[in-house]
C-alpha cells in the first residue's frame, strides 16, 4: 500500500457514521447486512447510508454481493489489514514488529 491509497481509506473512515458502519459490518463478518439493515442499526435515513456505503466501498473498506432484490455489504478486513500494517511498517525503531502484527491478524480474524 502506498501513502495515497493509506490516506484515502483513513479519510473514508474519518467520519462518524462511516467509522460506525465499518465497525458494524466487523461485528457480522462473514455473512454480513443488507443495506436497509445497516441503515436501521444505525438509525440513518437510507439515502443517506446509500452515500456512506459508496464512499466506502470507493477506499475498497466494503465489498458487496445482489442477494435477490438486497444487497449485502462485508467489511474488507484485507483492505483494514493493509493499512495496519502500512501503518506500523516502521514501528519498533527497527526492532521484530512480529509479535504487534500478530495480534492485529487474530484481532481481525
Amino acid at each position: 500500500m502506498d501513502s495515497i491509497k493509506a490516506i484515502e481509506t483513513l479519510g473514508a473512515l474519518a467520519q462518524t457514521t462511516r467509522l460506525d458502519v465499518f465497525k458494524l459490518l466487523v461485528r457480522h463478518e462473514p455473512t454480513g447486512l443488507p443495506a436497509g439493515q445497516i441503515a436501521k442499526q444505525l438509525d440513518v435515513p437510507p439515502n443517506t447510508m446509500s452515500s456512506h456505503l459508496s464512499i466506502l466501498s470507493r477506499a475498497n473498506l466494503l465489498s458487496s454481493k445482489r442477494e435477490s432484490r438486497l444487497i449485502i455489504y462485508r467489511a474488507n478486513l484485507a483492505t483494514m489489514n493493509a493499512v495496519m500494517a502500512f501503518m506500523l511498517e516502521n514501528c519498533c525503531s527497527g526492532d521484530d514488529c512480529a509479535p504487534i502484527a500478530n495480534q492485529l491478524e487474530r484481532l481481525c480474524q
